[in-house]
């Protein structure tokens, strides 16, 4: 079947081929028809808008925002919206069909979108920020609803864009429309649970295959790299449940320390210190890349994409890899970790916790009833160890790797729900 020939890989691999090559090899085990494929790889929609915006000092500055709605098979489309200098069309594009698949894993009943604006949110004040995020919505305001497409944040936004979003979306609705938007501040609607809901799931995702592997939470030690929102909470959780976290590292390096790091202490620190771990004492430092082959048995990668690559995978001595950031493994870095035998839990269903809890969300402000954290954490910690047994099936009954399982899961869902809805 010659349209499933996989993308051709480059030297220095974009993420988002490496995903390609992935959604190929998956479509290939399944054997899905050749119009199948092409409905689930084309977005259904792209918008690119225009948006110009008065700046502080008067001038009318022009800026280009995007919104791609991949999939509406499953349900509404849902996806981020990231203010980033280098976003563009084909990377919004690619994020869109990632989170189809990751909602698909997940078992919940969206599709996948993603927005972003070209520009550089560090070099603009609130002010501006404001208005790019009011004229944006504006401009989306036939795409976005609760039942058509709801965004969320991503990077270089947060809870605040957020709240500008849905007030403009209600303003012009003429009623307040708290369910067009997840990832709101708590008072206009968000979710307990949800900041540190990414990490939880890598440590859900994480204990499942620590049982899979007999490995004893008690006796086993971590090394996470990435100590941002996802890297944190995943390290305290997995310290919490009585795993040795030897290491940890951000942007200034990594920091290690072999009776085991007191990883309240560093969030502490990381709070005090303007969001950074420089000068940490409680380790000792060493390198980013040297944290990715330490000694240890468990890897958590949740900094940033294509950390693990054929030149570093063949060094890696855990034995088990849990994917906290998106693309942190390229393609060609696959075959190594596979041929070592470590169980690679892949991104799509490892950071699912995130989306998981921006549905309980989104279903929150539908009913008009809040849910206590309690019941947030129950609900998704389930739907996560759920995912993660169908993958885990998917892998033995496909006799394939983990991460191709969780794409031949998505893809398989997705199709099937074509199917009985009848595609013309």
């Amino acid at each position: 079947m010659a349209y499933l020939e996989p993308a051709p890989i480059k030297d220095k691999e974009n993420p988002l081929d490496s995903m390609m090559s992935r959604f190929d090899e998956a479509a290939r085990k399944l054997g899905i028809s050749e119009e199948m494929y092409y409905i689930l790889k084309v977005p259904y929609r792209q918008v690119v808008v225009g948006l110009p915006i008065t700046m502080d000092d008067g001038r009318i500055k022009v800026f280009e925002g995007y919104r791609v709605l991949h999939s509406n098979i499953l349900g509404p489309s849902k996806g981020g919206i990231r203010f980033d200098p280098h976003v563009n069309i084909d990377e919004v594009k690619a994020l869109a069909a990632w989170m189809t698949w990751k909602c698909a894993v997940v078992d919940i009943p969206y599709g996948g979108a993603k927005g972003g604006i070209t520009c550089n949110p560090r070099e603009m004040s609130a002010g501006e920020l404001e208005r790019l995020m009011r004229a944006y919505t504006i401009a989306m305001l036939d795409v976005f609803g609760p039942d058509k497409d709801i965004p969320a944040p991503d990077m270089g936004t947060g809870p605040r864009e957020m709240a500008w979003l849905m007030d403009e979306y209600s303003k012009a609705k003429g009623m307040t429309v708290q369910a067009v938007v997840t990832g709101k501040p708590l008072v206009l609607g968000g979710s307990l649970g949800r900041t540190e809901a990414t990490g939880r799931g890598v440590m859900v995702c994480a204990l499942a295959g620590m049982e899979k592997l007999r490995l004893n939470p008690f006796k086993t030690t971590c090394a996470v790299q990435g100590f941002g929102n996802v890297g944190s909470h995943a390290a305290n959780l997995l310290h919490e449940r009585g795993v040795k976290v030897l290491a940890i590292s951000d942007m200034t390096g990594g920091y290690y320390n072999s009776n085991g790091i007191d990883i309240q202490e560093a969030m502490r620190y990381v709070e005090k210190n303007n969001k950074s771990l420089e000068g940490y004492a409680g380790a000792e430092k060493i390198t980013n890349e040297e944290l990715l082959t330490l000694n240890v048995e468990l890897l958590v990668p949740a900094a940033k994409e294509d950390v693990i690559t054929e030149e570093n995978a063949s060094k890696i001595q855990a034995k088990l890899i849990v994917e906290g950031a998106n693309g942190p493994t390229s393609a060609n870095a696959d075959p190594i970790i596979n041929s070592k035998g470590i169980l690679a839990v892949p991104d799509i269903l490892a950071n699912a916790g995130g989306v998981t809890v921006s549905y309980f969300e989104w279903v929150q402000n539908r009913l008009g009833y809040k849910w206590t954290q309690e019941r947030v954490e129950r609900r998704s910690d389930r739907i996560m160890k759920d995912a993660f047994d169908k993958v885990y099936q998917a892998s033995v009954q496909y006799q394939v790797p983990m991460r191709i399982a969780a794409y031949i899961v998505a893809i398989d869902k997705v199709s099937q729900t074509y199917k009985f809805r009848g595609g013309y």
